[in-house]
């Protein structure tokens, strides 16, 4: 047998499993460089791809806005900012910078969160220019536009009003959008709830190319395209990171091709070969993207592309800030899978509901596997009107997995399923 460790909140499970059991890992772990992140950092802004230099973008610019990213991603703000901030004084030393907090879908971030993310100094410094982005409120966001698709494209007026728009974020796989980063700061980030359900729509949720790391021909992607441009998104600095949280690799300049430069390199080192298994066991790569169930769907998509028709899918996620959205637990729980999905697949794309999305992929997910849900903080009866088995670790999971599918089932390991692209043979 053989130890494997699992990021869990806070703090790590263990496991023990077959010594032949499969352990999918990115490779991110491989890059080595004698620089820390803020030193990657300041080497992407010196070569910014196909785009001047931020300091040159903000030369006789009254003003600037950046698009930061919220309490559910762990981008390396201190790494990033100084650099997006000393580069803006450089071309105009009086210009004022405004930090826009990309919330997306997701509840306002507190002040305490975001000390954590822009530590101390910054948050002093910036305290009365940080804009925390409502979707919910129409009074604070202006239409600019329609989505390819059709929907109202409406964004933050702090954006729509800023001469210089620019924005920082991370990349990694994404479970509908493809890859986070780059245009994701605009749709969702800083967009009306209109905007963003209408990109969420069940039909774009439905289609086959929407899925983790694929970009082309994701209708999702190419609505988020559109939404940066009309919102005349200037410049990025968009990050890679490791297992452990650190900046490993950086992508600045123009917001669609410096992502896609980013995407690429990092396709290189998260991309796996799916290992078909009856049992697979994952994890949303800890806080912060374990703290609620609505979140958790990034790691069971990845699993899903490895886990055999019946099979058994162990998801270990703290869900410490619970459900994680009104809307997804009143959906989540609303009868059989069968039901839910029936009932979702018919909502029309103008009538998407808040939320829809996430609990729309679990229904996909639950048809055709078993979800035990690892976790400690969520009730488990709540977890059992979801349609999942709760356990309480690891080891209790995988006994009932065995008890499920077979003493003798095949089992695979995804420590961290954000971090792991597994995407199936002709689907990318």
């Amino acid at each position: 047998m053989k130890t494997v460790n699992f990021l869990y909140g806070r703090t790590t499970f263990d496991l023990e499993v077959p010594d032949d059991t499969p352990v999918l890992t990115s490779n991110v772990d491989a890059l080595k460089s004698d620089k820390d992140g803020y030193e990657i950092v300041k080497e992407a802004m010196d070569h910014p791809i196909d785009s001047p230099h931020l300091y040159e973008l903000a030369k006789g610019k009254p003003d600037c806005t950046i698009i930061i990213s919220d309490h559910t991603r762990p981008v390396p703000s201190q790494d990033i900012l100084p650099h997006m901030i000393r580069e803006l004084r450089c071309g105009n030393p009086d210009i004022k910078i405004t930090l826009l907090v990309a919330t997306g879908f997701h509840r306002p971030t507190t002040v305490e969160e975001l000390r954590g993310k822009l530590g101390d100094a910054l948050y002093e410094e910036f305290k009365d220019n940080i804009i925390v982005h409502d979707a919910h409120d129409p009074s604070k966001n202006i239409k600019i536009g329609n989505l390819p698709s059709g929907p109202d494209c409406i964004i933050d007026k702090v954006a729509y009003n800023a001469s210089l728009l620019v924005a920082e974020g991370f990349i990694e796989a994404h479970f509908f959008a493809g890859f986070s980063g780059g245009r994701k700061s605009v749709l969702p980030g800083i967009c009306d709830a209109v905007t963003v359900m209408g990109n969420h729509c069940g039909e774009f949720i439905a289609s086959p190319y929407a899925r983790t790391g694929i970009l082309d021909k994701n209708p999702i992607h190419e609505d988020m395209v559109a939404a940066a441009e009309m919102a005349k998104l200037a410049f990025i600095c968009n990050v890679v990171i490791d297992e452990d949280k650190k900046t490993v690799a950086a992508f600045a300049g123009n917001f669609k091709t410096a992502h896609r430069k980013g995407v690429d390199f990092l396709s290189g080192y998260c991309a796996v070969k799916p290992a078909p298994a009856d049992i697979v066991i994952t994890t949303n790569g800890g806080y912060p993207l374990d703290q609620n169930l609505y979140q958790s769907p990034k790691a069971v998509a990845t699993a899903e592309a490895c886990c055999k028709d019946g099979g058994v899918i162990i998801m270990c996620a703290s869900c410490i800030d619970g459900m994680g959205g009104t809307h997804f637990e009143k959906l989540i729980v609303n009868g059989s899978v069968e039901e839910i999905d029936e009932y979702l697949s018919k909502i029309p794309p103008k009538e998407t509901i808040p939320e829809q999305w996430c609990a729309q992929i679990y229904s996909r997910i639950l048809k055709k596997h078993t979800v035990i849900l690892v976790t400690t903080y969520l009730d488990h009866d709540l977890v059992r009107k979801a349609n999942m088995i709760p356990a309480s670790s690891p080891d209790e999971a995988l006994q009932k997995a065995y008890d499920l599918v077979g003493k003798d089932a095949s089992v695979v390991v995804i420590p961290d399923g954000v971090a792991v692209l597994a995407v199936k043979e002709g689907q990318a």
